[in-house]
């Protein structure tokens, strides 16, 4: 008896869905793609928002920013959940290594009364920023337009949730999990005058109605003058001052801030590139931030590392505004 075996090809009739095929052509898709593009509904709604009626459910006109296409805010990451949750997953696997060396060795005893009380004055308290800096992107994933920004918002959203539940632990470690730094870092946010801009400000971005002009305070000029005076200028000087070892804490802070520095600086670069009305939208919307928070952060700022430490922050934004095509 012989057994001959073949094979055969079968061809498929298409290689992708019609709504991809007619963006790319028909050939196989990447995952990103196929979670990504022009899956948001545009038509057929049965109904207005009561609570904004002159607005459809997905509507362009909560921005002034004006686009050809919605979905040209491509993530360089090319995060669809997946794939984000594959790359946080592993992001947080080395957080809490971190987290585990510092407590078993136990390091926060080695940090001086003036280091722990720094920390908990300056850097504890900003748990209640990324809390408003999660709703913020929340609302731009709520009322913003294709899913190729408002997922990645969403993503940027959870992280900042998760960023402050860091900070909360970083407290919890200095005292001992007795929660004390909490109530002190809580008692700074609500009543130290080196907090209180910040603080105000943190509350004018809550009620900001354009979700891109929230997107370019939080994301843009909020976000690189904490992070270049926090996460640089701070870091260096821990580091310095017998505090290195706190930058086991926020190595993932650190990991994720270039991670999204891409996506964020990819968006304002493809908005600046479509028009001349856009780009000037974002420069005045620059400027309008720029100048609230280097008011906000003055004493903060001053206290926390001198005279010249924000003037260096400032001109790190200038730089990255510059890189982005919006000065």
């Amino acid at each position: 008896m012989t057994i001959e075996i073949k094979t055969s090809t079968l061809e498929p009739v298409r290689q992708t869905y019609a709504n991809i095929a007619r963006r790319f052509g028909d050939k196989p898709a990447t995952r990103y793609q196929e979670a990504t593009y022009d899956v948001q509904a545009e038509t057929n709604f049965h109904y207005r928002p009561l609570w904004q009626p002159q607005h459809e459910l997905n509507d362009k006109g909560r921005t002034a920013i004006q686009m050809e296409d919605w979905y040209a805010f491509r993530d360089p990451r090319q995060y669809y959940y997946g794939a984000y949750v594959g790359q946080r997953a592993r992001m947080q696997e080395n957080a809490e290594n971190n987290y585990a060396f510092f407590e078993k060795r136990n390091l926060a005893d080695r940090l001086g009364d003036g280091i722990r009380a720094g920390l908990i004055r300056f850097l504890v308290p900003l748990r209640h920023v990324e809390h408003a800096a999660n709703l913020n992107n929340m609302y731009g994933t709520a009322y913003g337009y294709g899913t190729a920004i408002t997922q990645a918002m969403l993503y940027d959203g959870m992280d900042r949730l998760g960023i402050a539940q860091y900070f909360s632990r970083i407290g919890l470690i200095l005292d001992g999990n007795s929660g004390e730094a909490l109530i002190e870092a809580k008692r700074a946010w609500m009543e130290d005058p080196l907090w209180q801009g910040l603080r105000a400000l943190c509350e004018e971005t809550l009620v900001t109605r354009d979700w891109f002009e929230l997107f370019v305070a939080q994301d843009l000029v909020l976000d690189s003058l904490i992070g270049q005076l926090v996460y640089d200028q701070y870091d260096a000087w821990l580091a310095d001052n017998g505090g290195q070892d706190v930058a086991m804490l926020t190595e993932f802070m650190q990991e994720w801030r270039k991670d999204r520095t891409r996506w964020v600086d990819a968006v304002l670069k493809t908005a600046a590139a479509e028009s001349d009305d856009n780009r000037a939208l974002l420069r005045d919307w620059a400027a309008k931030w720029r100048g609230k928070a280097a008011e906000a952060l003055s004493p903060l700022a001053r206290e926390m590392l001198g005279e010249e430490a924000l003037e260096q922050a400032l001109a790190e934004l200038e730089k990255r505004m510059a890189k982005a095509g919006i000065n």
